[in-house]
């Protein structure tokens, strides 16, 4: 067998285990994109989503139980079907406004913070 010398062989200084910690760390942060990192943008968009499906969900619920009432299969499901897309998308498009309203008064405040630090 072959004996080691220790002093052969030589373990990392505590500064390069800091310099590759603190890399790693600042790799596994979410990536920011124009100030809106990936999570958040994901977080808008399934946001969105719901919005339009749950009024077509909702449209299509009503009309299929006033069609059931009312025995008027498929009239009161298709009209309810349009009203709940409408419906849906109205939602989506208030939804937007605001997240837009947000962040440009975010972004308002980061320009306002930086005119007043240079």
């Amino acid at each position: 067998m072959e004996d080691r010398d220790s002093s052969s062989e030589k373990e990392p200084s505590s500064e390069s285990l800091r310099a590759r910690v603190r890399d790693a760390r600042k790799a596994a942060q979410p990536k920011a994109s124009d100030g809106v990192n990936e999570s958040h943008a994901y977080g808008i968009a399934m946001r969105l989503v719901a919005e339009l499906v749950s009024g077509l969900l909702v449209g299509f619920a009503i009309g299929w139980f006033l069609d059931k009432w009312f025995g008027t299969k498929p009239w009161m499901l298709i009209g309810f079907i349009f009203i709940g897309l409408g419906a849906g998308i109205f939602n989506v498009m208030r939804a937007a406004r605001q997240i837009e309203a947000r962040e440009a008064r975010q972004r308002s405040e980061a320009d306002q913070a930086n005119s007043k630090e240079g």
